[in-house]
């Protein structure tokens, strides 16, 4: 684990469930890895804070939209929130 993923665990880990936290931390670190290397534990565990919903998966999904939305290459959170596509979405992996 990373040294991102093991402070967001902890973080989320007041929040929620361990298995719930770890696999936020884990979403939120692939996210950094992929558009935003600068993202720090304390830039996370702030935005989050400021969410405007009380049940953690919503407001761990509006987090991740905030991220998204800041960072220009991202297009597509839907892989980072909880939930993930979900079933109603169509395969990201398909072409159109």
């Amino acid at each position: 684990m990373s040294d991102l993923t093991d402070a967001l665990t902890e973080a989320f880990a007041d929040e929620t469930d361990d298995e719930t936290a770890a696999v936020a931390a884990e979403n939120v670190a692939a996210f950094a890895e992929q558009y935003a290397e600068e993202l720090t534990a304390d830039d996370v565990v702030s935005a989050f804070a400021a969410a405007p919903y009380d049940d953690f998966g919503h407001r761990f999904d509006w987090l991740i939209g905030e991220l998204a939305a800041a960072t220009e290459d991202c297009t597509d959170s839907r892989a980072f929130r909880l939930a993930g596509y979900g079933d109603l979405a169509a395969d990201p992996e398909m072409g159109s």
